[in-house]
């Protein structure tokens, strides 16, 4: 078996990396710190975020980030940019795509039921950052694209969102909604009419002439959609592809990094690097139980309560390894990289760049 490449490596190989895990491990400064590490490279760089939060703008040190890549400048070889998904923009270019004409698009943009669907639809979000990523990888020059995930559990759902677009088209209901508007069989339109006739009672009969005046504007643009969706999906898993899971060394949200490795796994997506943040140090290679013993043998004296101090971050340094253990070998080969407690918060381009020694420093031991 090939030795993995280093995180240093394959930031150079990478033209798309997926940093995922649960929230509050330090994820959205890892991607920063990525898309930082591109740029040092000279690699024209991306960093986009699903996080509706101001962390990656925090992080960057900037006022705020729009739907569309706006370049930091620095003291570095490539290009960096950075920017926040905006679903319903996103969904709006996606259609505007799709349409026959300007008039089709004008159509749907302007219909209240498109509105609502492109801003509060479940799994909406996840479809349009697939969409943007996609956008940014085939459609723009850049040659590393950083990805962001939202800080939740459901952070790896964009990976099904290609799927259930394709199964969204595919059902029976979405084919019997169109159907009125393609004249077919008059068995289907009889039963549509029966049941949106029920659907009515409930939303009320104008929810459901938005909704029928949508799908009538919307014939002709699956086919652009299915195919786009099957697109995603591939690039999703090419070997270009890197998805780098982000942890810190707490046992509940080693577990939580161990769930979404099961999750990428299930998905014939194989873990790339683990990034752990904020491990506590080790001072030496005195175990716990050896400081704890010449503590007392100075029981008394500054010595002895330095051997203390020695043997509490040692306890608490080999605890974190043991948590640890399951995980590495559950992403194994990935190279592991272990980034220590900082002395302040992450919040510009000065900060990264200490995170990024620390980080490439001892991925690249």
């Amino acid at each position: 078996m090939s030795t993995p490449p280093g995180l240093t490596e394959l930031i150079a190989r990478s033209s798309i990396v997926v940093c995922t895990g649960s929230g509050g491990v330090g994820k959205t400064t890892t991607a920063a710190v990525l898309a930082l590490e591109g740029a040092r490279q000279g690699r024209r760089t991306v960093v986009v975020t699903i996080d509706p939060a101001k962390r990656l703008a925090d992080a960057l040190g900037l006022e705020g980030l729009s739907d569309t890549p706006s370049e930091i400048t620095g003291d570095w070889p490539g290009h960096l940019s950075a920017l926040m998904l905006d679903t319903k923009s996103t969904f709006d270019g996606l259609i505007a795509k799709y349409a026959g004409s300007p008039e089709q698009t004008e159509a749907i943009l302007a219909n209240r039921f498109y509105r609502n669907i492109s801003s509060a639809l479940s799994g909406t979000q996840e479809y349009m950052a697939m969409e943007k990523l996609y956008e940014l990888h085939e459609e723009s020059d850049f040659d590393l694209v950083v990805v962001d995930t939202p800080p939740t559990r459901n952070a790896l759902d964009f990976l099904d969102a290609p799927r259930n677009i394709t199964r969204l088209l595919d059902h029976r209901l979405f084919r019997l909604l169109m159907a009125p508007t393609r004249g077919i069989v008059k068995a289907l339109n009889v039963a549509a009419q029966a049941f949106l006739h029920t659907v009515s009672k409930v939303v009320g009969g104008e929810a459901i002439d938005d909704a029928m005046t949508f799908f009538h504007a919307f014939e002709g643009m699956e086919q652009g959609f299915r195919d786009r969706a099957a697109r995603v999906l591939e690039l999703l898993s090419h070997d270009d592809t890197a998805f780098v899971l982000v942890a810190s060394p707490r046992r509940d949200t080693v577990e939580e990094a161990g769930f979404f490795a099961e999750r990428l796994g299930e998905a014939d997506i194989a873990v790339r690097a683990l990034i752990v943040n904020r491990m506590h140090p080790r001072f030496g290679t005195e175990t716990a139980v050896a400081a704890r013993e010449r503590a007392e043998t100075f029981a008394g004296t500054d010595l002895g309560g330095l051997y203390t101090n020695l043997a509490d971050f040692a306890l608490v340094a080999s605890r974190e390894e043991e948590h640890l253990r399951g995980l590495a070998a559950k992403v194994a080969p990935a190279p592991v990289v272990r980034v220590p407690f900082l002395a302040t918060d992450v919040h510009d381009l000065d900060g990264l760049a200490t995170v990024g020694t620390h980080l490439f420093a001892a991925a690249d031991r």
